[in-house]
């Protein structure tokens, strides 16, 4: 039987009762972010953010977590993990506080050794090259760079001092400006000083009443300057590539960047594929702040944050991709269908390969128990993880249809919950800036029924009896199954509140045919921008922006369900290929152009 997953990946997502620190404002959000994954002794391990523990699996398709002992610092940011040796080294980010380093030779089960550090940093990254010399990157600032240092093996204290690796530079990599759709280029000083006059007329203070440390983080915060974090390294044919993430983790089009040296501390030139992994568009946004992994049959994986973003700026999620180097040594991610289903062959794989199943639900007819105002059922069919049907009621017994408006061949579903601001008392006395619910028994409960008439329903999937709390649960009926209707009737949610759905997603085949050859327009509107215009066409469902430096290496892609876009993703000089393919429920279909765009 075949192996597939559907981003983002389906397991357990903590929930978390926050304390911003800014204005004391209370969240509830579930969160896992800023992934670490590592094979080690046959098996796959991933570290996130938030998750008091670690995921593994044996295929990178079923994922189980494992609590970790609470002397390790689960509460700290992006977990960074690698194998060193026979042991993995796990280090987390602490700024302001010296971090310590763990190790151990049994992941799950421990013990872990504790290494005392010598500094502080944050998103770190522990890099072991093929000499036995340990190198060791980090940075989380938009104001600061990615740094790099040379560490001892045994004490794990840095043998050199720390060397600047990479500024943010938004002036001239598109894809580091900030904001949704890359909407908010970075201020000039002059910009910075305005906007800093008026926050301390509106507060009643004058610069003078702040500390330089502090009105330089203030300026930092002002500028709209991309966060360059997040570091990861990669070594390949003798060259490095150390991936960074920018610009920010709540923007749909957050992502990871890559430069190369020949050198382990550089210097380092940006690669001409940027950003290297990149998902603005489709259900759910952000391929940023991860790591790249080879598998135990030399295919290689890279593994990111994806972003929600909508209760708290860090409600995310984790996604994993093919990735590769291409014949010329370029290292790419391949994200064009990156959150439909994707199968994962335990042998050697084509990390372009085309999905072996379409989307079959957007936009269907879809009815409902009941539903809030704003968020009717057709919020669940809109491809969409930031907007939600809700039901107006608390009760077991919810249900959400979708019609699929004809009858077709069901291989995959994923049922996304979401949560809407969660109801309830908020823990009293928190001892520091957040709690992280591990301990509560939390349970999703449904049943999902399909039909041919929307009266005569089968059970397809039956989670009443579930023990588990799967936001994404995923499933696949690989032979497939003819379906026109799909029933969600929804028995239990998390802390009993009326019951939210993102995403019915079905996936599966049609019997007509593919949609035409998308004939469109492209237009650099910028130096680090372009338009695209499709022209509207009959039997397609959306599209597909695909675009790179070389005519042959197209790495870069956003779906889209609408007939124009704006891509802001570019660097400045470089010219730039395109091409639009168009799929719907029978297939995809390649443009036949490719065009340069200078």
């Amino acid at each position: 039987m075949k192996k597939y997953f559907c981003n983002p990946i389906n397991m357990d997502y903590l929930y978390q009762f926050i304390v911003d620190f800014r204005d004391g404002a209370h969240t509830i959000s579930r969160e896992a972010a800023d992934p670490s994954m590592i094979l080690f002794q046959g098996k796959y391990y991933i570290f996130a953010s938030m998750t008091l523990g670690v995921w593994a699996s044996e295929d990178l398709v079923s994922w189980e977590n494992h609590r970790l002992p609470e002397e390790l610092p689960l509460y700290d940011y992006a977990p960074d993990v690698r194998v060193v040796g026979d042991y993995v080294y796990l280090s987390a980010s602490k700024r302001g506080e010296i971090c310590d380093f763990y190790r151990t030779r049994d992941v799950v089960n421990g013990p872990y050794e504790k290494i005392p550090g010598t500094f502080d940093f944050w998103d770190p990254d522990l890099f072991l090259d093929n000499d036995g010399r340990l190198y060791f990157y980090w940075g989380c600032s938009n104001i600061t760079p990615i740094w790099g240092v040379e560490l001892d093996r045994d004490t794990m204290q840095p043998k050199s001092e720390r060397i600047p690796l990479i500024y943010g530079n938004a002036e001239e990599n598109g894809y580091e400006r900030f904001g949704d759709e890359h909407s908010m280029p970075p201020l000039t000083e002059e910009e910075i000083d305005v906007r800093l006059s008026e926050v301390l007329k509106e507060k009643g203070m004058k610069s003078e009443d702040m500390d330089a440390q502090t009105v330089r983080m203030v300026r930092g915060f002002l500028s709209q300057k991309p966060y360059i974090e997040g570091a990861w390294m990669t070594k390949k044919n003798g060259k490095y590539y150390l991936q960074y993430a920018c610009p920010g983790t709540e923007c749909n089009i957050y992502g990871d960047g890559v430069y190369e040296s020949d050198s382990p501390l550089g210097p380092f030139v940006l690669a001409k594929n940027n950003p290297y992994s990149y998902k603005p568009g489709g259900f759910m946004p952000g391929a940023g702040h991860g790591s790249t992994m080879e598998d135990r049959y030399g295919n290689l994986w890279h593994t990111a944050t994806m972003s929600i973003s909508r209760n708290h700026a860090f409600e995310r999620r984790v996604g994993i991709w093919p990735a590769g180097f291409d014949q010329d040594g370029v290292l790419f991610c391949n994200q064009r269908y990156g959150d439909w289903p994707m199968h994962v062959a335990q042998d050697t794989m084509d990390p372009w390969k085309e999905p072996d199943w379409f989307l079959l639900g957007y936009g269907r007819n879809m009815t409902a128990s009941s539903f809030t105002d704003g968020k009717g059922p057709e919020k669940a069919a809109d491809e969409n993880a930031r907007t939600w049907w809700q039901a107006s009621g608390r009760e077991p017994g919810e249900w959400l249809m979708m019609d699929l408006g004809a009858e077709y061949q069901v291989h995959a579903v994923q049922v996304n919950f979401a949560d809407d601001p969660v109801d309830i008392p908020f823990p009293e006395n928190i001892d520091g800036e957040r709690i992280i619910d591990g301990n509560s028994k939390h349970r999703t409960r449904w049943i999902l029924e399909g039909s041919l008439d929307g009266d005569h329903l089968f059970i397809l999937k039956d989670c009443s009896r579930a023990e588990t709390n799967l936001p994404h649960d995923f499933w696949v009926i690989e032979e497939g199954r003819p379906i026109r209707y799909l029933k969600l009737t929804i028995l239990e949610v998390p802390y009993g509140q009326p019951p939210c759905i993102a995403g019915l997603r079905v996936f599966g085949k049609g019997s007509g045919d593919k949609p035409a050859a998308p004939v469109f327009d492209v237009e650099r509107s910028g130096d680090l921008d372009m338009d695209v215009t499709i022209r509207e066409q009959e039997n397609t469902v959306g599209y597909n922006i695909l675009w790179g430096f070389a005519p042959n290496k197209l790495y870069h892609s956003y779906i889209v369900f609408d007939t124009h876009q704006t891509v802001g993703a570019l660097v400045k000089g470089q010219s730039v290929y395109v091409r639009v393919d168009a799929f719907n429920e029978n297939g995809i279909t390649e443009g036949d152009i490719v065009r340069e765009v200078k």
